[in-house]
């Protein structure tokens, strides 16, 4: 059994990924509610990055994965953003981050691996993405970093997913019409559920990946590689 750490996984891919791992491993979830649903095998505790410090002395034991799961999505032209709206994507996705990678990295076991999530946008290029693919820009190229600083100890990887029927994309999704138009724009005929991102995130902390870091996966129904229009 092995102890993984996800922070913010109360709903949502966080909550999907927590119900697959639960089954088999010891989860240590900090977040700021709790899950709805009882699950076994996991510990929750309240914690909000933006305005938490990571409560490290909590964790006892090697830590064998992490998944960072906050995020946002803040689609607007760049003259509708403000430089507080930049700031904002860039803490929550960023640089809340940091502080408890750095925490926990030292408690990291041999062979353990950790995930983050970036965004289609960044390889894509696409409009009204200016904020959030910037902020997701900043993780991606952490993550490479710390995947070559870090290695062999220690796999480092990222899913740049296309957008996700998830709460936070709540109010892109939230009627019939606009979910059958985000479905067409993907050469998959759909838009991603929070099951698919858990699943990879899943894969990407089993030893079924050993062979795999420093990746950033497009888990996009196509999105980012195919032109079928």
């Amino acid at each position: 059994m092995k102890n993984i750490v996800i922070i913010g996984g109360s709903h949502g891919i966080g909550l999907e990924t927590v119900k697959i791992l639960s089954q088999e491993h010891q989860v240590h979830l900090f977040s700021r509610t709790a899950p709805e649903v009882s699950l076994p095998h996991v510990n929750h505790s309240v914690f909000d990055v933006l305005t938490d410090t990571f409560p490290i002395d909590e964790i006892n034991v090697p830590i064998d994965g992490f998944v960072y799961c906050p995020g946002s999505i803040n689609l607007k032209p760049l003259k509708m953003l403000s430089n507080e709206a930049f700031r904002a994507d860039m803490e929550i996705n960023f640089f809340a981050m940091l502080p408890i990678v750095q925490a926990i990295m030292p408690k990291m076991s041999e062979g353990s691996s950790m995930v983050f999530y970036s965004t289609v946008a960044v390889a894509m290029g696409m409009p009204f993405h200016a904020s959030i693919a910037a902020a997701k820009g900043a993780v991606e190229g952490f993550v490479k970093s710390i995947a070559a600083e870090n290695a062999p100890k220690l796999r480092v990887n990222c899913i740049a997913p296309s957008l996700t029927n998830t709460p936070l994309a709540g109010r892109l999704l939230n009627n019939d019409k606009k979910k059958e138009m985000m479905d067409a724009r993907h050469p998959l005929k759909r838009v991603g559920t929070a099951v698919d991102i858990a699943e990879m995130t899943v894969f990407l902390l089993s030893d079924k990946s050993s062979w795999m870091s420093g990746q950033i996966i497009g888990l996009d129904g196509g999105m980012g590689s195919l032109n079928v229009h």
